[in-house]
């Protein structure tokens, strides 16, 4: 039995390591998780271990998988870049979605807009691989989630639901913005809502929204976002990449001055006129519908749930020699690596 490390930094890349982490268990494998920063006090279930750095250290992992923008370097293993979001275009892409580090060994991309740009990247940096393999947060989208977004929409009695989800990003943010005309909504009740927010939102944000639960409305932790996604018929949200996650259900979404506006989004910029942006998102016509397909198969054409088992199955390859020999780490990636252990406070070797 192979042992395996799941490492995060913030909550929101909990539901991206949970599928890959059943995946290994249910492949007999040992799981293990060592979290910082923002995620340094959450916790998956059990049977899954939280374990320490040193502990980390000791496990001596197979592989470690990271849904975050770095990784313990020291840490034995490839290092498994799974990412923590789509590529939503909030930066350029020098400092956003294809910013190299030099940390990673292998980039698992989510689909064909991400996985040419990482080749292009691989091509003049080969210190990495690159894998299409989709996105494990997406793996219950398309299979039995256990009746939790039956659970999440069985108030709603029948009506429509719509789901509410905003970045942190302060200029981004529709959640400021929308909270006066979603709270119109909600109050009429001719469709049930499910309103979430990034848990890096400002408190009184969230207190703000929590208010709102009621008959017409619930909260929805971080931890069952994936399960809300497929409980709502339409989403309702800004620069988030949410947007992208929702949108591979083949579902429309709304969004209140995206940052890069696309054909598949219905993008408005008066907080007013929410209600006449729903009643379209709830009657497509034909060529939003036909732009939401395209645009879901660019960045996650994968619909089977499975792709947790294909990273897995790219690590393997990577381990074995199949993806071809990796240059060393460049200089830059070697000085972030210090910087992390300065920043961990470890300086042991193994």
């Amino acid at each position: 039995m192979a042992e395996y490390l799941l490492f995060a930094t913030e909550r929101y890349a909990l539901p991206i390591l949970q599928p890959l982490a059943d995946a290994l268990r249910a492949a007999g494998h040992g799981v293990h998780a060592c979290f910082a920063d923002g995620a340094a006090g959450a916790r998956l279930p059990e049977p899954l271990r939280m374990i320490s750095l040193r502990e980390a250290v000791a496990l001596r992992p197979r592989a470690v998988f990271s849904a975050a923008n770095w990784v313990p370097t020291f840490l034995t293993g490839p290092k498994v870049q799974l990412f923590h979001g789509f590529n939503v275009e909030k930066r350029e892409d020098a400092r956003g979605h294809f910013r190299v580090r030099g940390l990673f060994d292998l980039y698992c991309t989510q689909g064909p807009a991400t996985t040419a740009p990482f080749r292009d990247l691989a091509a003049r940096q080969p210190h990495f691989a690159v894998v299409e393999t989709g996105w494990p947060k997406l793996d219950p989208l398309f299979r039995d989630d256990g009746g939790a977004a039956a659970t999440l929409r069985a108030p709603a009695d029948g009506r429509a639901t719509v789901l509410f989800a905003s970045t942190f990003t302060e200029r981004l943010s529709a959640a400021p913005h929308l909270f006066d005309a979603i709270a119109a909504e909600v109050a009429r009740g001719d469709r049930y809502w499910l309103l979430t927010l990034h848990p890096k939102c400002a408190p009184a944000l969230f207190d703000r929204y929590r208010a709102l639960a009621g008959p017409n409305a619930a909260f929805v932790e971080t931890e069952q976002l994936m399960a809300a996604q497929r409980a709502a018929d339409v989403l309702v949200a800004d620069t988030t990449s949410v947007v992208s996650e929702f949108v591979v259900q083949h579902k429309p979404v709304v969004t209140l001055r995206n940052r890069a506006p696309k054909p598949h989004m219905l993008d408005f910029d008066d907080p007013a006129r929410l209600p006449a942006m729903l009643a379209r998102a709830f009657a497509p016509d034909a060529a939003l519908r036909a732009a939401i397909v395209a645009y879901a198969d660019a960045i996650h054409p994968y619909r089977d749930g499975r792709s947790s088992e294909r990273v897995l199955a790219a690590t393997e390859d990577l381990i074995a020699g199949k993806l071809g020999r990796l240059r060393g780490k460049p200089l830059d990636g070697r000085l972030r690596a210090l910087q992390i252990r300065a920043k961990l406070g470890y300086w042991g070797f193994g």
